[in-house]
């Protein structure tokens, strides 16, 4: 097979649709591809349709198509609706249960031309059909033998973003909003035009557009015409626009006196404001509710319940066809730690579970896929199981909040599809995750996914260059949940990063590995993701969720670790799960070594399914993790001259940095758990860094020794910084060990309040400098900004002074964690 060996550069800002050229091996099988497009309707979104089309065969073969609005002696492609079709070539016999956005792909024969047919039943099952059509000829696949029917496994299929008014996105990792700029809709919508296509092409068909933290302005009589301008942008690619909304609005906005659900006035009030929405956006999609949760204000205020509040908003939708999605994220941040009874994990369930088949049926109770938050590892949420008469959607995301924020390669779908796959036997029955929200078993009119995914304004949407992975793998799942992880991987890298299967096979392996190598050096056997919870949700932050009302417990103590959610000594939340799960879960002997600490406290000495002790699956699990992130960066360098250099180096930067940020992970928890439990890792490695040189063990100019809090955060629970932030300081050494080629680690601080520039000197000669300013999400020496600099391929000589030299900036004062110096890896 023939690669092309041109590399122009690239941004990432085409994400999956680049159209690169194909080598002319590959390009040649498609010679016999009609020269004409044929288009049978001019809607807005047929016209993206056809436009699409010639641009994407114009990009992947070099050829223009002509575009007509009739048949002629010419073979054509064929673009239109099932009925528009139907008026044409009567006897035309589609699929007989092709629904609303399913597509059909064929061969026709006409006059004796074969015609290369797309339709569908709407105008969007059209736009994805090209799509679709394009994705397999930039792949190089064949279309022999085409006849090609897809239909999308559920009718929600929707992502989330939580852009604010100001521009800044909660839980973004990849610039401000694409959207929303200093409280108002942006003037220059053309990324969220590009978002749009982008979403489109994966079969997306709805997006809410800002935090479900709501802002109450969009509801304002004045902001209605700067949310027509989004919808304009979304229509032609059949994306409907919906907006998140504060509950309290009517009150808020509306200047009544209460915006309590059972209240007539409220009712009228969201009334008028739907039939005024629909008035001037009539393909509106509806309205996100958060509510009774994190400070949001709620029905519970009035004594009201979830589905009161849903309903009133519903019936408002009704008339016009919207839908209301109403988070099941509600829950008591002030719970008492204290209480061996309290456990978040309950909250959903015990909130909506008891209010099955009392919501409107334009109402969709959105679930978290695990009963917390998002973490690296969770259960399946019970609430997916519990409601038999309630439309549900799934809520994952894309943004990666407590798996790496973008800074590390973690790639989701293999954990969505151990959710999406999941077999909770409600009823006593099949009844797997997948077919649950999408409304099979019980019949449910409505239902799907929904994920949140926060692009922003950097060029690549997602920061990292491999992050886009994990928004086309949901959309793919959204449409299809059928698809393996492998699949999915090997689609996005070839169409992200071209076809050579050296790319492919390299690409694909480290994505799918790279949620449990992040799983692993994090928070393993189900003890969540052990981040700061209390603030970035980044890096380590152990004790952040102990002994307050959050309620992401794990209950580490001198003896043991886990919560226990048992219904015989626990919390009961076991019992929430139908029984054939219910039993599995209850005993620790029978759980899952993934979850057992979600589950179970036990002793550190309890051996696992794998035969070890849980205290040594930590200290393994985080030293074998790190091995893992270190070997991404050689995969990666196996690709140079086979990637653009641009997205090559972009993505080595991001893995470098992953790869030392896995062992301050790695330190952090190990010797936490050390200390804590007093048990030493078997294999020596805990607590023992051989080559490691503490920073406030050097001779130090101007720097000063500060203790770290939390202790584990930094080596040996200290760490120096400048005294002045107006000089220059210094930390040296001499080197004590044999000559040779060495590689040095500079252990450092990345705060976000300063640029401090680093300089490396052997025996005062300039070996490396470089400046602090990856951006990190903190203002404090900590686990967030513990960074490494690698400098390879070093010759020392024994007896050299290797001297560090920081200069500190604003509040940032070239904070310094230690030196290790370690004989070059051959």
């Amino acid at each position: 097979m023939l690669f092309s060996s041109s590399l122009r550069a690239e941004s990432g800002a085409e994400a999956w649709l680049r159209y690169a050229p194909l080598d002319s091996k590959a390009a040649h099988q498609f010679d016999t591809l009609p020269s004409t497009v044929v288009s049978f309707d001019g809607s807005e979104i047929l016209t993206s349709a056809r436009d699409e089309l010639v641009r994407g065969i114009r990009d992947i073969l070099g050829r223009t198509l002509l575009v007509s609005t009739q048949t002629s002696s010419q073979r054509a492609v064929l673009l239109g609706t099932i009925s528009a079709l139907q008026n044409a070539i009567p006897n035309l016999r589609p699929p007989a249960d092709l629904g609303p956005d399913g597509f059909w792909l064929t061969t026709l024969s006409i006059g004796g031309r074969e015609n290369l047919l797309v339709t569908a039943a709407s105008d969007r099952g059209v736009l994805y059909g090209v799509f679709a059509l394009l994705n397999t000829i930039a792949r190089g696949e064949s279309l022999a033998h085409l006849n090609e029917f897809q239909q999308p496994y559920a009718p929600i299929r929707w992502v989330d973003q939580w852009d604010n008014l100001d521009g800044r996105i909660e839980r973004g990792y990849a610039g401000r909003s694409i959207f929303f700029e200093n409280g108002n809709v942006r003037p220059d919508l053309s990324r969220a035009a590009a978002y749009a296509r982008l979403l489109a092409s994966v079969g997306i068909n709805g997006c809410t557009i800002n935090n479900v933290n709501a802002d109450p302005r969009l509801l304002r009589d004045d902001y209605l015409p700067q949310l027509v301008r989004v919808a304009d942008i979304f229509r032609p690619w059949g994306i409907q626009l919906s907006i998140s909304v504060d509950l309290a609005s009517p009150k808020t906005v509306g200047g009544l006196d209460t915006f309590d659900p059972l209240d007539p006035s409220v009712a009228d009030w969201w009334r008028k404001k739907g039939d005024a929405i629909y008035a001037a956006i009539p393909d509106f999609g509806g309205f996100v509710v958060k509510a009774d949760s994190e400070g949001r204000l709620g029905p519970s205020f009035y004594g009201r319940t979830p589905a009161d509040a849903a309903n009133v908003i519903a019936r408002a939708l009704k008339p016009h066809h919207g839908v209301v999605f109403y988070r099941a994220f509600v829950y008591d941040h002030h719970l008492d730690w204290r209480d061996p009874k309290n456990d978040r994990a309950k909250a959903a369930y015990d909130n909506f579970h008891p209010l099955d088949g009392q919501s409107e049926d334009n109402v969709i109770i959105q679930i978290k896929h695990g009963p917390i938050d998002f973490q690296a590892r969770e259960p399946v949420s019970p609430l997916l199981g519990g409601l038999e008469k309630t439309n549900e959607a799934i809520e994952l995301q894309v943004t990666q909040e407590y798996t790496g924020q973008q800074h590390h390669l973690c790639f989701l779908i293999p954990m969505w599809k151990e959710v999406l796959d999941f077999d909770l036997h409600a009823n006593g029955v099949t009844t797997r995750v997948k077919d649950l929200v999408a409304g099979k078993p019980f019949r449910r009119p409505v239902g799907g996914f929904v994920a949140v995914v926060n692009v922003g304004l950097d060029e690549n949407w997602l920061g990292h260059p491999l992050a886009m992975a994990n928004l086309y793998g949901y959309a793919r799942l959204a449409w299809n949940p059928d698809l393996t992880a492998e699949q999915i991987a090997n689609e996005w890298t070839a169409l992200t990063f071209g076809r050579n299967p050296k790319v492919v096979q390299a690409i694909s392996s480290m994505l799918l590995s790279s949620w449990r190598t992040y799983e692993s050096y994090t928070g393993p056997l189900g003890m969540q993701t052990l981040t700061d919870i209390l603030g970035s949700h980044y890096g380590p932050g152990i004790e952040s969720s102990e002994e307050n009302g959050w309620g992401q417990w794990h209950r580490a103590d001198h003896d043991g670790v886990g919560m226990d959610r048992s219904v015989a000594t626990g919390t009961g939340y076991v019992a929430q799960y139908p029984p054939l799960i219910s039993q599995l879960y209850e005993s620790s002997a029978t759980t899952p070594d993934d979850l057992l600490l979600f589950f179970h406290h036990v002793p550190y000495t309890y051996v696992l399914h794998s035969g070890k002790t849980v205290i040594q699956h930590i200290y393994d699990s985080h030293y074998e993790g790190a091995e893992r992130a270190a070997e991404y960066v050689k995969q990666w360098q196996s690709l140079q001259g086979l990637i653009d250099s641009d997205r090559y180096a972009a993505t080595l930067a991001r893995l470098e940095y992953q790869s030392g940020h896995a062992i301050v992970w790695r330190d952090a928890v190990c010797e936490y758990f050390l200390r804590l439990s007093g048990i030493p890792d078997a294999r020596g490695r805990a607590g023992h860094h051989a080559n490691r040189i503490e920073a406030e063990s050097m001779q130090l100019t101007d720097y000063t020794p500060v203790a770290v809090t939390p202790w584990e955060n930094a080596s040996a629970g200290k760490a120096i910084e400048c005294a002045s932030p107006q000089h220059t300081c210094s930390a040296g050494i001499v080197f004590k060990g044999p000559s040779g080629v060495h590689e040095l680690d500079v252990q450092y601080f990345d705060q976000n309040n300063g640029e401090s520039k680093f300089r490396v000197f052997i025996n005062d000669k300039l070996i490396d400098e470089w400046s602090a300013n990856l951006q990190l999400p903190t203002t404090k020496i900590g686990g967030d900004s513990s960074t490494r600099r690698r400098i390879p391929n070093i010759t020392i000589p024994h007896g050299a002074e290797i001297r560090i030299e920081g200069t500190p900036d604003k509040d940032e004062r070239a904070a310094l964690d230690y030196l290790e110096i370690n004989p070059q890896p051959r």
